[in-house]
């Protein structure tokens, strides 16, 4: 495969009040993506009041001071636009695409919730969306096969006092106990301009893009940006990590998990690589060995989750009827090993680089996608013209490389292992 460094146009001003803003222009279609990073998520929440991140995404469709409850998304759907916004560990983002006519509509409306939020939350409000989330746990988390997975894992990677050390969706506790004033304070805290990134995708020019940006965001105050969570990475977990659980719920099922170092390194890189020889479709080590050819599993995957603060990843399969979860540990920590031992081929190295290679080309293909890209390399890695180096920085790790990271990284006597085990319906 021949290195591929990409040419999107990029050009980027910070107002001042801090407000990174970022543009792109694509004359290709009429339309144009706003997407809006805050540097906040459900790593950068206190203890006793997780989830805050996750409510605001609810919250912040609410209404502001000239925007009435339930009229952002109503405002924005009859201009034509999709919209939404997503939440994890390290941040929040809110995005829409629309007509090229709408970019107007679309910045005042971002500008007049971060500046004015606070003047349409209501204790009403407040509560509204707070049962709102509690629902939507009850629907993806507790009330579903295997919802409670990443939570387990979460527990036994990250202790529980560390920023990644809860799921964004957050405690039920804090949030029935957070009052009108703490999610006040919390808002304050973090969705200030200078704790965001604004990217501009689309049919718009540069000059065009950053004058609407300083005529709607400019006048927004700055404040002080709170300190950061550290980056420091946990080392790898010492010893085997060990819990078990179970539920009324398909199959059996195991799931290994590691500790890795953060996103944006090389190693983590190859560590990518590598769980996408062992997990990613049906040419990987694990379906191939586990599901086709020894028939112990139903399914087999591989993951890596790329955090700014260390990372972590996941092996994990379940058990077709008649195999007992031990027999599936032994299968997957027998392939994770021989990776380390044997390293990958030159073929699934080239497929592991041409499978990221045909996702990332696709993603920034389409120009909501491109604009979050930017959005999510200028705040965690403060460099978005990575976007366009990312396929060459990738093409340059070796198989030596993802060999020796697996056998660093990958160990069976630095993982943690949940066993699910399947209760009688």
């Amino acid at each position: 495969m021949s290195s591929r460094t990409l040419d999107y146009p990029l050009h980027e001003q910070t107002l001042g009040n801090g407000l990174r803003v970022l543009t792109s222009p694509d004359h290709g279609a009429p339309v144009v993506a706003v997407n809006l990073w805050y540097d906040v998520g459900s790593r950068h929440e206190e203890a006793g009041r997780t989830g805050f991140a996750h409510l605001f995404e609810h919250i912040m469709f609410q209404g502001s001071a000239q925007v009435p409850t339930g009229q952002h998304i109503a405002l924005l759907q009859a201009a034509g636009a999709s919209v939404n916004a997503t939440t994890w560990f390290d941040r929040t983002n809110y995005f829409e695409t629309l007509p090229a006519g709408g970019l107007d509509l679309a910045l005042w409306l971002e500008a007049d919730r971060m500046g004015t939020l606070l003047d349409a939350l209501t204790q009403e409000s407040l509560d509204n969306q707070r049962e709102v989330v509690k629902e939507e746990k009850r629907q993806r988390y507790d009330n579903v096969p295997y919802g409670d997975v990443m939570q387990l894992l979460n527990g036994l990677t990250f202790p529980a006092d560390h920023p990644y050390g809860h799921t964004t969706i957050g405690s039920m506790e804090d949030l029935n106990a957070a009052t009108l004033t703490d999610v006040q304070t919390f808002f304050r805290r973090h969705y200030l301009p200078n704790n965001a990134v604004l990217s501009i995708v689309g049919d718009v020019t540069p000059e065009d893009a950053f004058d609407r940006a300083e005529t709607y965001f400019g006048g927004l105050a700055a404040g002080p940006v709170p300190a950061k969570p550290s980056n420091d990475p946990l080392p790898a977990l010492s010893g085997t990590e060990r819990a078990e659980t179970s539920a009324d719920v398909p199959a059996a099922a195991v799931y290994l998990a590691w500790r890795l170092p953060p996103r944006g390194t090389a190693v983590f890189d190859a560590l990518d690589l590598a769980c996408s020889v062992l997990g990613h479709g049906q040419t990987s080590r694990l379906h191939q060995r586990l599901v086709r050819t020894d028939e112990l599993a139903e399914s087999a995957s591989a993951s890596a989750t790329g955090l700014i603060g260390g990372s972590s990843a996941f092996a994990s399969a379940r058990a077709r009827d008649g195999v007992s979860c031990e027999q599936l540990e032994a299968a997957l920590v027998a392939e994770v090993d021989r990776l380390a031992t044997e390293g990958p081929t030159e073929q699934e190295l080239r497929r592991a680089k041409a499978q990221y290679e045909r996702h990332w080309l696709n993603e920034l293909a389409r120009v909501d996608s491109r604009a979050d890209a930017f959005g999510e390399y200028a705040t965690l890695e403060r460099d978005p013209t990575l976007v366009n180096r990312r396929i060459t920085d990738l093409e340059a790790v070796d198989a030596d490389q993802i060999q020796t990271a697996v056998a660093d990284w990958l160990r069976s006597d630095q993982r943690a292992t949940l066993t699910y085990r399947q209760e009688p319906s």
